[in-house]
């Protein structure tokens, strides 16, 4: 799925994973997983990856009975999620809690894989659910 970077698109990526869940049979763990994870990293995309206009997010899921595989790339910013983002001192009280990388971590704890690389001034996300 292509979509624009705007927050509204959020509401058609659930609509496409439900869909796609229902089609694949998946758990409805799985979609929760799947959809709270293109959130954080769609959001993330959104509001951080362009200084302005509308930009697009191309989204590939590809689902096996082993794994789902969740592929997305866009034009932002480079950003390495696995080494640019800060890492989150989930011990530390909340008022104490620097801002930012939470979602990314989330993202991390609920996936098994997670590969990033930089290709032709795009950045290519890959992670990696498995299903057993």
């Amino acid at each position: 799925m292509k979509i624009e970077t705007r927050v509204e698109e959020l509401n058609r990526i659930a609509s496409l994973v439900e869909e796609m869940g229902e089609q694949e049979d998946w758990p409805p763990d799985l979609v929760f997983k799947v959809n709270l994870i293109l959130e954080e990293l769609g959001l993330n995309i959104i509001n951080y990856g362009h200084t302005e206009g509308l930009h697009e997010i191309d989204i590939t899921l590809t689902s096996s009975d082993e794994e789902l595989k969740i592929e997305i790339i866009d034009d932002g910013k480079p950003f390495d999620p696995i080494t640019d983002a800060p890492v989150p001192d989930v011990n530390a009280p909340m008022e104490d809690r620097g801002i930012g990388g939470l979602g990314v971590h989330l993202v991390q704890t609920m996936t098994d894989e997670m590969h990033y690389r930089r290709v032709r001034d795009k950045n290519q996300v890959t992670l990696v659910i498995r299903r057993a």
